[in-house]
């Protein structure tokens, strides 16, 4: 398959403090001589950020505003429905991820035959990740893997990357609004036989005071949406 052209997409809420810099920077980001397209998905947020993406006004990026709260889920899938690259990457707003990483998520694409890449936080020395997040996240990847016959060590990563065959085929059937997006995504690729290809990334966790963290219910919801989209659909 031939790559011309990247659309990555930015789900936002209540990002006012780090919008503008993660747009700067994505904007700035290699991308490996693909024409680039910016999809920013506004989830109903209730600061600043909705007033700043107004302001903009450039030929290569498309601002939606959600009528109402979604959830991050919803978000991705609005913007990946009016992707028009032949791959999407997800950038999160919050700069917990760097976007100069993009070019890592990218190359597999064009060095390994890659259709879907994953970011991993766990194939670095050091990821910020607390230990109880590790846990969960670990335990969680492993019952994925055994369901989806995967062998990858981050299913809920944000570094996310499609090409077109799979963005056709997978994201119009997508039902997760908010955090059951990442296994159901990944249950629905794995069920089409697709295999998920990891690149090790960085990651920089802001404060649960800063951040908008999974918790407790939001881990119960992955793990039924895991266990529905893995056995069920």
């Amino acid at each position: 398959m031939e790559y011309r052209k990247v659309s990555i997409v930015i789900p936002v809420y209540n990002e006012e403090v780090t919008l503008e810099s993660v747009l700067e920077q994505v904007k700035k980001a290699n991308v490996l001589n693909l024409e680039r397209e910016i999809i920013l998905v506004d989830d109903f947020s209730t600061d600043r950020s909705r007033e700043i993406l107004r302001k903009i006004q450039e030929p290569n990026i498309k601002v939606i505003f959600q009528s109402e709260n979604k959830g991050k889920g919803a978000a991705l899938h609005a913007g990946f429905l009016a992707a028009t690259g032949d791959i999407a990457v997800i950038q999160d707003a919050d700069l917990e991820y760097d976007p100069h990483e993009i070019e890592k998520v990218l190359r597999p694409f064009f060095e390994n035959s890659a259709q879907v890449v994953y970011g991993s936080r766990y194939l670095t020395p050091t990821s910020g990740l607390s230990f109880l997040h590790t846990q969960f996240n670990k335990l969680f990847t492993g019952v994925g893997n055994i369901l989806m016959s995967q062998k990858i060590t981050d299913i809920m990563t944000c570094y996310k990357a499609f090409n077109r065959e799979v963005i056709d085929r997978v994201f119009p059937t997508l039902e997760s609004k908010r955090f059951g997006f990442e296994p159901e995504v990944t249950a629905k690729v794995s069920k089409l036989g697709y295999k998920i290809f990891e690149v090790p990334i960085s990651y920089k966790p802001r404060t649960h005071h800063q951040g908008k963290h999974m918790n407790f219910k939001g881990q119960i919801d992955s793990l039924m949406a895991l266990i529905k989209h893995s056995l069920f659909k």
